[in-house]
C-alpha cells in the first residue's frame, strides 16, 4: 500500500494591488454587483517580479453574504513582457471559513474570512509562458489601511 498524495502548493510571488474606490452598478432584487479599478501595484516574489499596470478592474458580485470576484487586468515583468490575468474567487466571512493562516511570520488569512482566487494566465514571452502552464491559488487579504489595496499571495501548484 502506498501513502495518499497530496498536492503541494509553492509560494511564487505577491501582486498587491492599488485601488479606487469601487463603483456601484446595482443588479437587481437579493444581488448587488460593483466596479473596482485596478490603478497600479507591485508584483515581487521568487518566481515573478514586476507592475500591476493601470487600467483593469474586479466586477464583484454580491447574494447575500457571499461576493464572488471576477478581475481582469495586466502584469508587466521587470523584463518588460505583459502578463494578462484573469483572477476569479471568493470573499465571505463566517466561522467556519477556517482559524488565522500564516506562511512563515506573515499572516496570510484571518479567523473566519474566506478571500481565495483562481487566477489564470496569459502572455507569449517564453520565460514567462510557465505562467500559463501552470495551476494557482490566491490567498487574498486586505493591504493597507485604507482599504484601497488588495495583497495576494499566488502559490503554484507543482
Amino acid at each position: 500500500m502506498t501513502d495518499p498524495f497530496t498536492p503541494a502548493l509553492t509560494f511564487a510571488f505577491e501582486i498587491r494591488a492599488d485601488l479606487s474606490p469601487s463603483l456601484h452598478i446595482g443588479h437587481g432584487d437579493g444581488e448587488s454587483t460593483d466596479f473596482t479599478p485596478i490603478i497600479g501595484g507591485t508584483v515581487e516574489g521568487p518566481m515573478l517580479r514586476g507592475k500591476v499596470l493601470p487600467g483593469g478592474g474586479d466586477w464583484s458580485s454580491t447574494r447575500g453574504r457571499i461576493c464572488q470576484l471576477d478581475a481582469r487586468y495586466l502584469l508587466q515583468a521587470d523584463d518588460g513582457a505583459v502578463i494578462d490575468i484573469v483572477n476569479r474567487g471568493y470573499y465571505h466571512e463566517e466561522e467556519s471559513a477556517g482559524p488565522d493562516q500564516y506562511d512563515g511570520d506573515l499572516q496570510v488569512a484571518k479567523a473566519g474570512i474566506y478571500y481565495r482566487t483562481s487566477p489564470t494566465f496569459r502572455t507569449d514571452a517564453p520565460d514567462h509562458r510557465w505562467l500559463a502552464q501552470t495551476v494557482f491559488v490566491g490567498l487574498a487579504r486586505p493591504a493597507g489601511v485604507d482599504e484601497h489595496a488588495v495583497a495576494i499571495r499566488m502559490y503554484a501548484l507543482l
